[in-house]
């Protein structure tokens, strides 16, 4: 199972949290399992940017982006290289991942 590290964030995940998932769900699943509570307004189809992270470690390990993920990401506020739609990330089984939100 991949271990997942938040990094904290001030209204969403204060004091940071590390968790596993299993592999082949979303990361945005993943987050909502454990009681963070991205937001996902389109209800995790890849039609917005509120579930946008920016991946800190692991992102060589994620497969890559979508056309339409890296369109939406263009609009995405503070977008960065390692920025990803965590609706769009696949959890692999042996790729950790540590995020900001």
């Amino acid at each position: 199972m991949p271990v997942i590290k938040v990094l904290p964030h001030e209204a969403l995940c204060p004091g940071g949290k590390t968790f596993e998932a299993p592999a082949g769900v979303s990361l945005c699943e993943a987050l909502l399992d454990a009681e963070i509570e991205i937001e996902h307004a389109c209800a995790m189809s890849c039609a917005c940017t509120t579930c946008h992270v920016v991946v800190r470690n692991g992102f060589d390990s994620l497969e890559p982006s979508s056309d339409d993920e890296d369109d939406l990401l263009d609009m995405a506020w503070g977008l960065t290289p390692t920025s990803r739609l965590s609706c769009q990330v696949r959890l692999e089984a042996d790729a950790d991942l540590t995020i900001e939100l």
